[in-house]
């Protein structure tokens, strides 16, 4: 009997992160959302030439739309048509979460932000997030948090 082998799987999941996200909202509340994407993008995704800065969602006839991410267009893929690497794109969601994201942003604050994008199976997943803006003094104690908590590694790992 010959056994099967199995295929190497790579590292890591993610295609993007929103790192500036973290450190500029307090995170409150997680979710998943499916991507509408075109085939250049999932091509160019593949390759890993996904970015997330600056990205949020909004609201429009009762869909949600991420704005503000950026896939650039493979040379190879995409020959014979326009591509806009900064197009908004469809968030796939049920109903209910649409509302539910709606009346977390209808609050004083509050905004939705993408934070990752990732392979799940085969399919694109957005995670994005209900995010409420930090002030200035919260962005210092969260650099210092890290640097005390740097500091205390530092420490434990010389005895």
């Amino acid at each position: 009997m010959a056994s099967k082998s199995k295929k190497k799987k790579p590292g890591s999941n993610t295609i993007a992160q929103n790192r500036r996200a973290r450190f500029d909202f307090h995170i409150e509340e997680k979710m998943e959302a499916g991507l509408a994407l075109q085939g250049w993008e999932v091509k160019s995704l593949r390759e890993g030439k996904g970015q997330l800065t600056d990205s949020y969602v909004i609201f429009k006839n009762g869909e949600a739309w991420l704005l503000g991410s950026q896939i650039q267009p493979l040379i190879s893929a995409s020959t014979h048509f326009v591509t806009d690497p900064t197009r908004t794109r469809k968030l796939l969601l049920h109903r209910k979460e649409i509302s539910r994201l709606q009346d977390a942003t209808e609050q004083k604050g509050h905004t939705i932000v993408a934070l990752s994008l990732y392979w799940k199976q085969h399919m694109v997943k957005c995670e994005i997030a209900i995010a409420k803006g930090k002030k200035m003094h919260d962005k210092r104690d969260t650099e210092k948090q890290r640097d005390w908590n740097r500091q205390k590694s530092r420490v434990m790992r010389a005895r």
